[in-house]
């Protein structure tokens, strides 16, 4: 750790001069706290990138598959089912939150030790993991009965007809539970980042 210190003479009339010291000292962890903000930005691009997958790929899957005549089809789509709307909204909403969380990221770059910008994102983090794990849950049931079906309340499988349907929502749900842990780091970081020593 460098500290530097210059004395600045300043005069004051004719015959008086007075002498200061100053001394510019760097916070022990700036550099830590610096890495642990750039890899934050990183994670938040990254969960971008998923939130959005899993939001345009459930958002477009639809498959028709025809019986007899063109007249009489079977149609499955994502907006069928409420607990794949809701999947497509809370990633949306995820999505955009990330996007707007980038410049408080931004912040804490510039200013490793702004504690006020990192106490938001950890708190609206946080609130976003509960968001997306619960749209990811609740999308991965309705996945899980697609594939498997219930023997019990006599629900058949409907992937065996609907295969690129199925495929398509599969993949949107681990997509948004990508995203998910990527909040969890995201909030592992900040609260190190908060962490006084």
């Amino acid at each position: 750790m460098k500290s530097t210190s210059e004395a600045t003479a300043i005069n004051i009339g004719n015959s008086k001069s007075v002498s200061a010291t100053t001394k510019a000292t760097q916070h022990p962890h700036a550099g830590v706290k610096r890495g642990l903000a750039i890899f934050d930005f990183i994670l938040r691009l990254l969960a971008i990138g998923a939130a959005l997958a899993a939001t345009a790929t459930m958002g477009t899957t639809d498959q028709t598959l025809p019986f007899f005549t063109q007249f009489f089809q079977f149609q499955a789509s994502y907006d069928d089912l409420p607990a794949f709307t809701f999947f497509v909204i809370a990633n949306a909403i995820a999505s955009g939150y990330l996007f707007l969380s980038l410049p408080f990221s931004i912040v804490c770059i510039v200013r490793p030790h702004a504690v006020g910008a990192r106490l938001l994102l950890l708190i609206c983090d946080t609130v976003m993991v509960a968001l997306t794990i619960a749209a990811a849950a609740a999308a991965a049931a309705i996945v899980y009965l697609a594939h498997n079906g219930n023997a019990n309340a006599n629900w058949v499988a409907i992937c065996q007809q609907f295969d690129d349907f199925c495929q398509s929502v599969s993949g949107a749900v681990v997509a948004s539970f990508i995203a998910a842990v990527l909040f969890m780091l995201m909030i592992v970081l900040s609260a190190v980042s908060l962490r006084k020593h």
